[in-house]
Parts: C-alpha cells; sequence; structure tokens
C-alpha cells in the first residue's frame, strides 16, 4: 500500500477512495508496520489541484507520522484501543449505536454481510462491526469484480446504514482522548473523508 498515491493523478478517483479505505482498515486494526509507517512519513501532502478537500487533514495526518517513531505510535494504539479488559476508546459500531458490545447493530450488519456474500475470516478476533472490518467492505463494495455487488448503490446503502450513524462519534471520541496524538489526526483524517463520501453519495441519491 503506498498512502503517497491517495493524491496521485495516475489513479482514478473509484481507486483512490478503495485505497483511502483500505489505509483506514490497516491503521485502525493495528498498529503500522514498518513499511507503512516508512511510506506515510514520506507521503506527499500537496494535492495537484487546489481546493483538495483531503488535503489539509491528509498533511497533518502525515505529519504526525513524522513527529513520532513508529514504536509510540505502536504504544499509543495499544493505550487507546488494546489492553486487557476495557480499553480507552472502542473501535466497535455496536457500542456507539447502542451502547453495548454485540447488539442488536451487529446483528444487521451479519445479515447484510451474508447478503453480499461476505463472511467472517474465523482468525480474525473481532467482530465484524469493527472500523477496520467495515473499511474493508466499503473497498470491496468499491473495487471487486462483482458488479451485482460491488457498484455505487451498494456503497452508498452500505455507508448509510453501518457507517454514517456511528463513525462521527467514534473520531470525535479519538481526537479528544488525551492520550491520542496520531491518532487524534488519523480520526480527523477519517472524519474529512467520511464527509467528502457523504457528500458524494447524497449528489446519487
Amino acid at each position: 500500500m503506498t498512502p503517497a498515491s491517495l493524491i496521485a493523478t495516475t489513479l482514478d478517483e473509484e481507486t483512490a477512495r478503495a485505497e483511502v479505505y483500505g489505509l483506514l482498515a490497516a491503521l485502525y486494526y493495528a498498529a503500522p508496520s514498518a513499511e507503512l509507517y516508512d511510506n506515510l512519513r514520506v507521503a506527499v501532502t500537496a494535492a495537484p489541484a487546489e481546493g483538495a478537500l483531503l488535503e489539509s487533514s491528509w498533511g497533518d495526518l502525515v505529519a504526525a507520522a513524522r513527529a513520532q517513531s513508529r514504536e509510540a505510535t505502536a504504544q499509543e494504539h495499544d493505550a487507546l484501543f488494546g489492553g486487557v479488559g476495557k480499553p480507552e476508546l472502542y473501535l466497535f459500531g455496536s457500542h456507539y449505536l447502542s451502547g453495548f458490545l454485540n447488539e442488536k447493530p451487529l446483528a444487521a450488519l451479519r445479515t447484510e454481510l451474508a447478503a453480499l456474500g461476505l463472511t467472517r475470516d474465523e482468525s480474525m478476533p473481532e467482530t465484524e462491526d469493527h472500523v477496520a472490518y467495515l473499511c474493508e467492505v466499503m473497498r470491496y463494495l468499491i473495487a471487486g469484480d462483482d458488479v451485482a455487488v460491488a457498484n455505487l448503490t451498494r456503497q452508498r446503502e452500505f455507508f448509510a446504514r453501518h457507517l454514517q450513524p456511528w463513525l462521527p462519534l467514534m473520531c470525535e471520541a479519538i481526537t479528544q482522548h488525551p492520550k491520542a496524538r496520531f491518532y487524534a489526526a488519523l480520526a480527523a483524517f477519517t472524519q474529512t473523508f467520511m464527509s467528502v463520501e457523504a457528500q458524494g453519495f447524497d449528489m446519487l441519491a
């Protein structure tokens, strides 16, 4: 994955969207690998055209990666989202939608995933409402080969049902947490990207 390609002119818009979702999935799911973090720290931050909506928050994210080591970012990820017992912050939709984990929103999500022909990898310990899992689903709906599933209508419906209602709450919780530095920047970028996505889907309605 090459984060610099997010603003590369050689990528079409749909490929760029899929790459952003893939990047978000990777960064939220676990501490970044050395290769990913190195790529992020040298990523281009100037957009090819003035007024690019993601330029400012993307630049802030790259700056946050440059400001601290990968080891410090790994420790931050563990401090915020890991640990034994209750984490400082949750990355699961059910928590923000119902106040509890493994509740009705997760059941509704699983029903829709089954309808899309998607199943959970049994080696994955997290439930399907983890933000990384949902970002991977969006990437599939954008870049998948099966046009009966991977199309704008499915993207809009899935986004509206399973990301848009709660992701701003998660991003706000992260940005306000006193221990969040790199992940505060990631949450701000996520918020901006999701706002752009929502505007794009509204235009299709």
